[in-house]
């Protein structure tokens, strides 16, 4: 036992170790030749707008500042294209003088359709004029009504999901005893928020890392707010708690299963490989941040499988806070209402059909808590409802000693399809 627990150490110490790695290496070693400037001019006038971001209703119109600074040696033709939707009417060109080193200009935002694009200002002669950061990003809705529904909707699954963790962790604290609680879905669950964190970390502050990113995303933007990095964050320090609990609190004879062990191993052995190649330059961080996020969504895909497989076994779900699951199921469904309440204000089912990659894990994470829900309260009912301690969870000794990853796929067919909660 005492193997057990110094192995499940030494894993989350590589992946502490990894992290302070990831953040401080980009700063070590960044040059500024990483720092990228796309599209530089030979003299010193530059073009800018007021605003790179603009959210407008179908039947609005607005207004933007196109500015031009610095000296020009003869004149220069603005003209725009659209990099997207084409949802806005024919912007005209602008033609810049050398008389004056400052000029404005006002360019008019009228919405032909619904979606989102890039109104992206282009110059000619080419190189006469710096318009690497001139563009507005535009997204036009059918209603601003359903812009703030989606933010109430945002915030409520996103304390639920905040929340999700919590009816586990006291009710371990109040049976005081982790029986009943799968050990490879707590591991797996540490260590996917530990790379969770890591990847909303590096990309919401490392400039570096940023970089790298508006390099291949001219025109986008950084994909992790604050509320990722909190939430991320608090998700992991979430789970160490329960990791302490289940050290300190009865544990009967659980311990995370050989498969869970090589799945970490495996992880652990490729991260330190990226790690030490991203130090060497040979990886950019920002690939190896994409890597992070996949091992992830591979951890979101097998997480649940022990435990669901575990209250199979025991015919029960006691130990197995149920509120977790609510809470869970609360979060995700409302995701999910979220992307479709966007597809539709936005005109935007490409980011659900196109790309079906978060759609399909935010269902998968529904469809398990919908089987939890039918283990607990139409399966099992009656056999433990995961608030106290049952005597019998442990009465068959292979429960215990059997209930591995590969067991676990070998022996229940989900058919699921794939959350990143």
């Amino acid at each position: 036992m005492a193997a057990t627990y110094a192995a499940q150490h030494f894993l989350v110490i590589v992946f502490l170790v990894t992290g302070v790695l990831l953040m401080v290496s980009p700063v070590a070693l960044g040059s500024p030749g990483e720092r990228v400037m796309i599209g530089g001019a030979i003299n010193a006038s530059k073009c800018t707008f007021n605003t790179q971001d603009v959210t407008l209703q179908y039947t609005s119109v607005q207004n933007v500042t196109l500015s031009k600074s610095g000296v020009l040696l003869e004149d220069v033709t603005l003209f725009f294209t659209l990099e997207g939707d084409n949802i806005l009417k024919e912007v005209p060109n602008i033609t810049l003088t050398p008389g004056s080193d400052n000029q404005s200009f006002a360019v008019t935002l009228e919405p032909s359709g619904v979606g989102h694009t890039t109104l992206v200002v282009n110059a000619t002669p080419p190189n006469m004029t710096d318009v690497s950061s001139a563009f507005v990003r535009v997204f036009v809705s059918h209603s601003k009504e359903l812009d703030y529904f989606s933010d109430v909707v945002g915030w409520v699954y996103f304390v639920a999901w905040s929340v999700s963790f919590y009816p586990q962790t006291y009710s371990n604290w109040r049976r005081r005893s982790v029986i009943g609680f799968h050990f490879d879905f707590l591991s797996l669950n540490v260590v996917g928020f530990f790379m969770y964190s890591v990847f909303n970390i590096c990309l919401y502050w490392s400039p570096i890392i940023q970089s790298q990113y508006f390099h291949r995303h001219p025109y986008g933007v950084n994909p992790v707010q604050l509320n990722d990095v909190i939430f991320s964050v608090h998700a992991f320090a979430a789970c160490m708690i329960q990791v302490f609990q289940c050290c300190m609190y009865e544990r009967g004879d659980q311990h995370v299963s050989k498969t869970a062990k090589v799945i970490l191993g495996a992880i652990a052995l490729v991260t330190g490989v990226m790690v030490v190649l991203g130090a060497a330059v040979v990886v950019q961080w920002l690939d190896f941040l994409y890597y992070v996020s996949y091992v992830k969504l591979f951890i979101t895909l097998i997480k649940y499988i022990p435990q669901a497989y575990y209250n199979y076994q025991r015919k029960s779900t006691s130990g197995w806070s149920i509120g977790n699951i609510l809470l869970d199921f609360t979060g995700g469904t409302l995701s999910i209402a979220q992307m479709f309440i966007l597809a539709y204000n936005y005109h935007d089912w490409s980011s659900i059909f196109g790309d079906p990659t978060k759609f399909g894990l935010g269902l998968f994470s529904v469809v398990f808590d919908i089987f939890f829900m039918i283990q607990h309260y139409v399966l099992y009912r009656g056999n433990g409802d995961g608030s106290g301690y049952h005597g019998n969870l442990l009465a068959s000794p292979q429960l215990t000693h059997s209930s591995s990853l590969t067991e676990s796929v070998s022996s229940v067919d989900y058919g699921a399809t794939g959350s990143i909660h």
